[in-house]
């Protein structure tokens, strides 16, 4: 297997310099954007923005070969050069039609011949040496013609330069390869998968699976990196390559993305919904929660197969993008693969099942059953309800001898597994609001209404900076919104005033339906004390099915000496702040302000205060905010390097 990080320099070189060359850990691979494949012959790649080349006569060679494949002629319309050394440093590389010739005072003037036309590229000259395109226009507004391409200047020249040179071992055509870099970091990367070779250390996958890339895709992909690349200079990505050329996974995380975990890393879902659903892109998220509850991507993929090796190649990726900072919780879909491969790369999380995707299931696979509504309507009740394990497993054995559902294979599975997704068993895990706790809570991918069934690769590529930009701005918005809006109160109570200061609008929004459902408690009182941590009893009247209530007790505990407290609903490990129950108690207790402890800082508004966006036009440069996030930035490619390197 070829494990491939193209962020390194340099990407693209001339096939004649690794003519014969099959030794060492650096292997050149011809690239088929196509098929994967290897070719003896093959059309020459599309202009891109981001392709390099050793020299000025190369980028021009290059777009000069792609003109006659095409047929159209080129020309230099423009050149720029530094004054002192008449050194060219930029130029663009137009069609032989485009602008209009100068009119002729001659009596018999040429017929204009040109059409204005668009079609060119621009190349710059980056770090003192090599040449790199930096804008593209592949259409043209006139008709281009290969049958006619031999009379072009442009080609007759590269026909007479051939002639009088030696015969290239290689066709002409055959400019540029894709290098591929097998590192000492990237192989330590491979290590640890479940089928290794005991000689090199190197993963041996099914050669059969591999990324099914329709007419477009692979140009699109591989244009959207390049393009990240160059725009986005933090972005990181990945591509997995069989050992006959296909491509088999990818992955890739932008610089937002990256920041983002540095803050929001304590818990992540596993978004694998395209895969399960056999979608025809393939696709794999990586998702956190901020500091307004909102969605953030930390990192997306393209799996060739859902199976173990393919997931695991694929967390070590992102691992290694987050520089192997791991996260404390892990939630992903019920899935065999992914189970061993979480447990391979991330040991120390604690890794659950996504609940919502768990009761999505439940009309496909008992919907046939007789008596499915009461089936439904228990199973509820067992999971949503129960507040000690006891109830669970109580109401969980009457739905199963009730309904005769012993043999049914799906609840089997889910009853052994129910300490990774029944919340009555993750009561000690924090979820920061990602899993759905209440029957009437939803949940949504971090890419719906952007991804269907049909998408293609091309199209979510282009759609992929739409979405982001969407979040962002959403994100923005609400940061303005907490930072500069005053919240309105609908109590007199102090916990209210006292967390308005602090959260962001959302999480305060949600904090303060628990302060007004004090209000629907009574009855607070103490039964038993042990020393300083004394029992409480609340008594709630929570809604049922329809409009019935019915009165529901709640156990809390509070330790009066650290004011520690703890509610048996477990609300505040589940979404983060505390419920109705605990501080109903506080109250009782004459405790005016919520405990520190229980004032997370990921919500609060000034949580990302010492992190400056330095695309912003809005901001002081001498301020040490600015200082700290620019020697940041400058930072992180050493530390980069750095954990890449045993010296």
């Amino acid at each position: 297997m070829e494990e491939v990080c193209l962020n390194s320099e340099p990407v693209f070189d001339m096939v004649d310099e690794y003519e014969g060359e099959g030794e060492g850990d650096c292997s050149a691979v011809e690239h088929d954007d196509e098929t994967g494949s290897k070719h003896s012959k093959k059309e020459p790649p599309l202009p891109t923005i981001g392709l390099e080349f050793d020299s000025f006569d190369e980028a021009y060679d290059f777009y000069n070969i792609y003109a006659k494949e095409q047929g159209f002629g080129i020309r230099v319309s423009n050149s720029w050069f530094r004054t002192k050394k008449k050194e060219r440093y930029r130029a663009k590389l137009s069609c032989s039609s485009a602008g209009f010739k100068k009119k002729s005072e001659a009596n018999n003037p040429r017929p204009e011949t040109r059409t204005g036309c668009p079609a060119m590229v621009v190349i710059r000259l980056v770090d003192s040496k090599r040449w790199r395109i930096v804008e593209v226009e592949l259409e043209h507004n006139h008709q281009v013609s290969p049958q006619i391409k031999r009379f072009y200047k442009s080609h007759k020249k590269m026909i007479l330069a051939a002639r009088k040179a030696r015969p290239p071992a290689e066709p002409v055509t055959e400019i540029h390869t894709i290098k591929l870099y097998r590192t000492a970091a990237m192989d330590a990367v491979s290590n640890g998968f479940s089928n290794v070779s005991e000689r090199e250390g190197i993963h041996q996958p099914d050669h059969s699976k591999h990324l099914e890339l329709k007419e477009g895709d692979a140009y699109a992909v591989y244009n959207f990196f390049c393009r990240m690349k160059l725009t986005n200079p933090n972005f990181f990505y990945l591509m997995d390559f069989d050992d006959d050329g296909p491509l088999k996974n990818v992955f890739w995380a932008d610089a937002r993305s990256r920041a983002a975990y540095g803050y929001f890393s304590d818990t992540i879902a596993i978004d694998t919904t395209c895969l399960t659903n056999k979608y025809e892109l393939p696709l794999i998220s990586f998702v956190g929660v901020n500091h307004h509850g909102q969605s953030v991507l930390l990192g997306c993929g393209f799996l060739g197969h859902k199976s173990v090796e393919y997931f695991v190649w694929t967390f070590r990726a992102w691992l290694k993008c987050m520089l192997g900072h791991q996260p404390q919780v892990i939630v992903t879909d019920q899935c065999k693969s992914l189970q061993i491969a979480v447990s391979e790369v991330f040991p120390k999380a604690r890794h659950c099942f996504c609940l919502w995707y768990i009761m999505q299931r439940v009309p496909e696979k008992l919907g046939g059953l007789r008596g499915f509504e009461e089936i439904k309507r228990q199973l509820n009740k067992a999971v949503y309800n129960s507040l000690k394990i006891i109830e669970f497993e109580t109401s969980w054995t009457e739905m199963i001898k009730k309904h005769g559902l012993g043999d049914n294979k799906w609840l089997q599975t889910l009853y052994e597994e129910r300490k990774q997704w029944v919340p009555v068993y993750l009561k000690d895990t924090f979820f920061a609001g990602m899993i759905p706790i209440r029957e009437n809570e939803s949940l949504n991918a971090f890419f719906d209404g952007y991804v269907h069934k049909h998408t293609s690769f091309k199209e979510f590529v282009d759609k992929y900076d739409l979405a982001l930009y969407r979040k962002h701005l959403k994100e923005a918005t609400a940061d303005v919104q907490s930072k500069n809006s005053s919240f309105e109160l609908k109590t007199r109570c102090n916990f209210e005033v006292q967390l308005s200061k602090a959260y962001t609008k959302e999480i305060f929004d949600k904090f303060q339906s628990e302060v007004e459902g004090m209000y629907s408690c009574f009855n607070t009182r103490q039964v038993t004390a042990n020393g300083p941590i004394i029992t409480y009893i609340v008594k709630e009247r929570v809604e049922i099915e329809g409009n019935e209530k019915e009165v529901r007790s709640y156990e809390v505990l509070f330790e009066t000496n650290q004011f520690d407290i703890r509610c048996i609903c477990s609300l505040f490990n589940y979404k983060g702040y505390l419920c109705r129950h605990a501080l109903n108690v506080l109250n009782y207790n004459g405790v005016e302000e919520v405990p520190s402890r229980y004032i997370l800082r990921r919500w609060c508004k000034d949580f990302k205060f010492q992190h400056v966006d330095l695309g912003s036009t809005d901001i002081d440069v001498y301020g040490p905010v600015y200082r700290r996030s620019h020697f940041h930035n400058c930072a992180v490619p050493i530390v980069e390097g750095g954990a890449q390197s045993e010296e």
